[in-house]
C-alpha cells in the first residue's frame, strides 16, 4: 500500500472513531431526555463505529502499513428533539459514504486491488446504514404529535439492527 493510499485509510480510521464518539453524544443525549430505547440504539451504533474502526486498523496493519491515530474533534452535543438526534446520524452516516467512497476511487487510482473488496462491502452497508436512519427519521415524523406512539416507538428501537452486512460488525 503506497504511502497516500495509507494516510487514507488512517483518516478512515480516525472518521469511524469520530462516528463512535458522535454515537455516543447522541446516545447521552437521548438517555438524558428519557429515550432510553434510542439511547440504546445510538450505543449500539457506536458499538459498531468502533468496531469498523479496528477492521480498518487491523487491515492496514495486514498490509504491513502503519496507524496513525490522530485526535478527535468534540462531536454535536446539543439537540432540539429526537428527530434532530437521527437527522444529524443520517448526515453523519452521509459524510461516512462519501469518505469511504473516495477511499475507494483512491484505491483504484493506485491499483491497490486488494483494498476494494473491503471497501465494497463498507460501501454496501453504508446503504443499509442510511436506509435504517431515514425509516427512523420517517417514523418519528409519523409520530411526532402522539406521546404514546412515541414511546411505543422508542421502545421498540434497540430491538432493530441497523446493518446486516459482512464486515464484521453489528448493531
Amino acid at each position: 500500500m503506497d504511502a497516500d493510499l495509507q494516510a487514507r485509510f488512517n483518516e478512515q480510521i480516525g472518521l469511524e472513531h469520530a462516528s463512535e464518539r458522535a454515537y455516543l453524544q447522541m446516545a447521552a443525549w437521548a438517555e438524558a431526555h428519557d429515550y432510553t430505547g434510542a439511547a440504546a440504539w445510538l450505543r449500539s451504533q457506536a458499538q459498531e463505529e468502533a468496531q469498523h474502526a479496528l477492521i480498518f486498523i487491523d487491515f492496514v496493519l495486514d498490509r504491513d502499513g502503519e496507524v496513525a491515530l490522530t485526535a478527535l474533534e468534540a462531536p454535536q452535543g446539543g439537540f432540539d428533539d429526537l428527530v434532530a438526534v437521527f437527522s444529524a446520524a443520517l448526515e453523519h452516516e452521509k459524510r461516512v459514504t462519501a469518505a469511504i467512497g473516495e477511499l475507494y476511487a483512491a484505491a483504484q487510482e493506485s491499483r491497490d486491488y486488494p483494498s476494494l473488496p473491503l471497501l465494497t462491502r463498507f460501501l454496501d452497508e453504508q446503504v443499509e446504514e442510511e436506509a435504517s436512519v431515514r425509516t427512523i427519521i420517517g417514523e418519528l415524523r409519523m409520530v411526532a404529535d402522539d406521546p404514546s406512539a412515541l414511546l411505543m416507538l422508542d421502545r421498540e428501537l434497540p430491538g432493530r439492527r441497523a446493518s446486516t452486512s459482512g464486515t464484521g460488525a453489528t448493531a
